[in-house]
């Protein structure tokens, strides 16, 4: 190992970087020096926007893996190299704003039926009830079921950090059956034929099997269940600000954009079209003062 490398692995690791954000920056800056054949401290703003654009024209990045290059590079210049005037060189990308997918309620039930093993149904209905990411479901752990407060706790999720949200009393009974059946030891949700908790790659290729087997043409995937797990608590009238948290989010604009996914307060707003056509039509032209005189008193036989 270089011992730029070696920098750059030891001032991540001061600031309490997760082990994956870790590995993603180092690729990140692997890969931009490869590119040009030199060590990146040898490198300036010139190849930095060689390298965008290579990101972006020939590689055809996504916005999330380019900002995630331009993330590390500003981390590498910035404090590894205590170059400032080069880390305002480096912009990101601005990303599309796009809503996320949401199942109805029927549609979240036929996702369920789609799992014909006791385990992955389980998996799937937690994930839902409780709002996880994918790498939370996987690393539950049996001490993590708090049946007494009627709490699960979620640690060092997104951002390494640890929270709770509220456990449904049905999903505690699924998971006491699904624990008297399975007797999971650690992991709640433990790898197949192996040590370890599920792995995320292998759960995620069983759901696109389910998605297949629906005949779905929309894209879903398990993140999609937390997605109609927000959705459907604001529908219930739950607040933004308590949302955030039971998700997790820093940043309340991030939980926000829930409220735009929403159609409840949509279904209820009086459209135009139909207040025009339900609207009495005034007779067109002049009314003949017969037709407009009240009609005559009726005569009985």
């Amino acid at each position: 190992m270089t011992p730029l490398r070696q920098r750059l692995l030891e001032d991540l690791q001061r600031r309490n970087y997760a082990p994956k954000t870790i590995a993603c920056y180092v690729l990140h800056v692997a890969q931009f020096a490869r590119h040009f054949g030199r060590s990146p401290d040898q490198l300036g703003a010139d190849e930095v926007r060689t390298w965008q654009l290579h990101l972006l024209q020939v590689k055809h990045a996504s916005w999330s893996a380019y900002n995630q290059a331009v993330c590390a590079l500003r981390f590498f210049y910035g404090v590894c190299l205590q170059r400032p005037e080069l880390v305002t060189a480096i912009p990101y990308g601005k990303r599309p704003k796009t809503l996320p997918a949401v199942l109805s309620r029927d549609e979240v039930l036929q996702f369920f039926a789609a799992f014909p093993t006791d385990p992955d149904r389980l998996l799937v209905r937690t994930t839902y009830a409780c709002g996880l990411r994918i790498g939370e479901v996987v690393r539950l752990r049996v001490a993590d079921i708090d049946s007494r407060r009627g709490v699960l706790v979620v640690r060092q999720g997104k951002g390494r950090k640890d929270r709770q949200v509220p456990l449904s009393p049905q999903l505690l009974q699924e998971l006491r059956a699904y624990w008297r059946r399975y007797r999971p030891k650690d992991w709640l949700f433990p790898s197949r034929g192996s040590r370890g908790h599920s792995s995320i790659s292998a759960l995620g290729r069983r759901v696109t099997r389910a998605v297949r087997a629906l005949g779905w043409h929309k894209h879903v995937s398990l993140h999609t269940l937390r997605h109609s797990y927000a959705t459907h608590l604001l529908e219930a009238g739950v607040d933004v600000v308590t949302l955030q948290h039971l998700l997790g989010h820093n940043d309340l604009e991030t939980t926000a954009r829930y409220l735009h996914v929403s159609t409840l307060h949509l279904q209820r707003l009086p459209n135009p079209l139909d207040t025009l056509v339900a609207a009495p039509r005034a007779p067109a032209g002049p009314v003949p003062a017969w037709v407009a005189e009240s009609a005559p008193p009726e005569v009985s036989s």
